[in-house]
Parts: structure tokens; C-alpha cells; sequence
């Protein structure tokens, strides 16, 4: 493809992008990070399936916390205390909000998707799993919702069950219902999937099981800056997310459980702040949310944090999801053009998320090339080895996209990669 046939493929997608509600001029200006410079070449940052960038008012929340106010919480009387205490739990009054719960006890911060995917493994399913039940995952699990599980059914003798995807990255319904048994007892599947960008029919997954009696844990990490979440309308039991996926800091997420669940499961560490009395005869545990955060938590990105959830609701979920979709329909259309170009994920309905492969050229030399050109994207197999084996491949090249990403950077991509072709091809 030549450059001036590049700028024609996708030329409707693009101008409809162009006629978007969203400054995308000023909400780049909000990213710093966006003006470094990578190998003489100003950075086009594709990576944000790992994580996305931070804007500035999430950074200076971060540095004001420590330089004004930074003070141990719920346990202090003077005024730093205090103000940090009611930072932290604005902070989870905003995730209630955010995912529609309805308590916000039910609000647990974890360090991330990961942890809370193993608290519930840990406490749900050791206290209420027995030998001979069964759990249900799928085939583009990521790894942290596939290990904690294996590990479970290992220890209590349980049975894991996998639900098979199609061709195009998509479950194969028909055989979930066939999964299905009175002994499931526990289903734990992805919204989103992060290697194909496949959003799964979640409502109709937690209905299904919930007919057989079964409780049901969502791994939001994908979804959760995409599109709107409501734990109610799900009905899931439990939903876990990251914050660093959604413009916020890294090493913090929230797991969502229904109240009487989470007051049902033993605590998950032990500690200060999850207990309320302490002698050597016994402990008393703390009520929720506390009973599941011990010690001294990540005040500063959870105080953060809150400020990355409104800058996501000042720009509109629906604005982010309509132009992100947009420049994943753009991307989609130009790499069809390239020859040898494989898309792995070809969903219909999908997030910003574009996997491929070339014929003859290994993904990792794709990503260190694309990274001589300033242009990040994620190379291997993502923490989702068995959905490779799945396709036959190793891994795959994988360009996401967020709201601060342009049509000329998709463009970039592209010649990024008729360059590698040239050179590998």
C-alpha cells in the first residue's frame, strides 16, 4: 500500500471521527507522557490494554496527597487524618457510584483485578467449594482468572470446566449451557478479553448460571474504561477491576461483592484495621469493607483514583466508546490492506482492541521495530497462553487504543509496518 492510498483507507471512518463530540486536541494535552519523545520519534502509545497513560490532574492528585495531607487514615484524630480519611472514602463513595453498587461496603480496594480475583478464591471458594463441585472459566481467560482456579480445584478436589470459543474469538454459547450442571457451583469469566478485544454476553452468562444455583465473578479489567458497568443490572456476585486501566494508578483495583456474600467470607489476610479487638485467645473481625483490608492501604492512589473516575465521566463513557470504536474500525481497515496481515479477535462486537500476526515474521520483532519508530504496542501472548494454543500461534502484535490515540497515529502504525515487512517480509 502506498502512502496516498493510506490516506484513503478508512476515509468515511475517518471523517466520522473527526465529527466527534470530544476535543481530542485538548484531552492529549491533559497526558504528558504524550510529548516524549522515543528513539527521535514522538510517542505513539498503543499498549493501553496493559495500561493507560495518567492525565495530569490524576499526577497532581498524587503529588498534593503527599505534599499536603499525607497522614495514616481511620485510626488518627488530628486534622491529617481526618482529611485523608475522608479522601480515601470519597474515593470509594465514587467506585459505588461508578459501577452502580449498592452499598458502599461493597466496595473492597485490592491492589488490582488480580488480587481480587484470589480473594475470592481464596474465601468464597475454600469456604463453600467442596470435592466433586465444578467451576466454569473459558478459553480467553486471562492467566490471573485461570491459576487462582486451578489452584482451588486442586486443593478441594473440584473439577474446572472451560468454555470454547469459534474462529472469531467468540464463546460458543451452546457449549456453556452444555457446562451447566447442578454441580456448578462457581462461574469466572472476562467481560472483555484482552488479547481479542471480545465483549462476552455477560447479563446472559450470569443468568444461566444463576438458574443452576451457581455464583458468578466478573474480571472487568477490559471493560471498566470502555463502557458503562452496572453490577446491579449484571446481577453478578462479584466484580473485580484495575484503576490503572481507567487513566488511574497502578498497583490499585476494587472488587464489587453483594453484601451478604462478602459478610458470609472469612477475611483474607490478616492484620491491622480488619479486626475490632485483639487478645490472645481470639480475634473479632472488622464489618465491611474493612474485614477485607488489612494494614495500612495505597492511600495516595486510591485518593487519586477518584479523579481518574471523573475525568472518565467528564469526557462520557459513550463519547469514549463511540470514538474509540471508531478508531478501532479505522485501524481494522487498514490492516486488512497489508498483505500476510492476520486479525486474531474478529468478534462483532469487540472493544479497541487489534491483535494480528504476519506470515513469516516472529510479533516480538514487529514490537522492536514499531519501538524504533517511537510506536508502543504489546508483543506475546498476554497472559493468555491457552487462547493462543487455541489459534496455534505463540502470541500476536497488539495495538489498543484510548481516547487520546489519533487516525494519523493508526497511520503511523501502518507505515510502521509496511516497514517491517520490508525489512522481515
Amino acid at each position: 500500500m502506498s502512502p496516498n492510498s493510506i490516506i484513503w483507507v478508512g476515509y468515511f471512518s475517518k471523517i466520522a471521527l473527526m465529527k466527534t463530540s470530544l476535543d481530542i486536541a485538548s484531552i492529549r494535552n491533559d497526558f504528558p507522557i504524550l510529548n516524549e519523545v522515543i528513539n527521535g520519534k514522538q510517542l505513539v502509545y498503543f499498549d493501553n490494554a496493559a495500561t493507560t497513560q495518567k492525565p495530569r490532574l490524576v499526577l497532581d492528585a498524587l503529588s498534593g496527597y503527599y505534599e499536603h495531607y499525607n497522614a495514616n487514615i481511620h485510626r488518627g484524630i488530628h486534622h491529617l487524618a481526618e482529611k485523608a480519611t475522608a479522601a480515601f472514602e470519597q474515593t470509594r463513595k465514587r467506585m459505588q457510584s461508578f459501577v452502580n453498587a449498592e452499598f458502599s461496603e461493597e466496595i473492597i480496594f485490592t491492589y488490582g483485578t488480580t488480587d481480587g480475583i484470589n480473594l475470592v478464591a481464596s474465601t468464597y471458594g475454600r469456604k463453600f467449594l467442596k470435592e466433586g463441585d465444578e467451576v466454569i472459566i473459558s478459553t480467553m481467560e486471562h492467566h490471573s482468572n485461570i491459576v487462582p482456579w486451578q489452584m482451588l480445584c486442586e486443593e478441594k478436589g473440584c473439577i474446572l470446566k472451560v468454555i470454547p470459543i469459534d474462529d472469531n474469538g467468540d464463546l460458543l454459547m451452546d457449549e456453556y449451557e452444555k457446562l451447566l450442571t447442578e454441580r456448578t457451583k462457581f462461574v469466572s469469566v472476562v467481560h472483555v478479553s484482552n488479547s481479542l478485544g471480545t465483549i462476552n454476553p455477560i447479563k446472559e452468562i450470569i443468568e444461566k448460571a444463576h438458574a443452576v444455583g451457581a455464583k458468578v465473578l466478573i474480571d472487568g479489567a477490559q471493560a471498566s474504561s470502555h463502557f458503562h458497568i452496572d453490577v446491579q443490572d449484571l446481577g453478578c456476585d462479584f466484580y473485580a477491576l484495575s484503576l490503572h486501566k481507567i487513566y488511574g494508578p497502578t498497583g490499585l483495583g476494587i472488587l464489587y461483592g453483594k453484601k451478604d456474600l462478602l459478610n458470609a467470607m472469612p477475611p483474607y489476610r490478616g492484620g491491622g484495621e480488619m479486626i475490632k479487638e485483639v487478645t490472645f485467645e481470639k480475634t473479632t473481625y472488622n464489618e465491611l469493607p474493612y474485614k477485607f483490608e488489612a494494614g495500612t492501604p495505597n492511600i495516595a492512589d486510591v485518593v487519586a483514583a477518584k479523579y481518574a473516575l471523573d475525568y472518565v465521566d467528564t469526557l462520557g463513557k459513550s463519547n469514549i466508546a463511540t470514538y474509540e470504536n471508531g478508531l478501532l474500525k479505522y485501524a481494522t481497515e487498514a490492516v486488512s490492506e497489508i498483505e500476510g496481515l492476520k486479525i486474531i479477535g474478529k468478534a462483532k462486537n469487540k472493544v479497541s482492541v487489534l491483535s494480528f500476526v504476519i506470515d513469516g515474521i516472529h510479533h516480538q520483532d514487529i514490537g522492536v521495530l514499531l519501538d524504533q519508530q517511537g510506536i508502543a504496542v504489546r508483543t506475546g501472548h498476554h497472559c493468555t497462553q491457552p487462547l493462543m494454543n487455541r489459534f496455534n500461534i505463540t502470541g500476536t502484535s497488539r495495538a489498543s487504543f484510548a481516547v487520546y490515540n489519533t487516525t494519523e497515529e493508526i497511520d503511523l502504525l501502518i507505515k510502521g509496518l509496511h516497514k517491517v515487512k520490508r525489512m522481515l517480509g
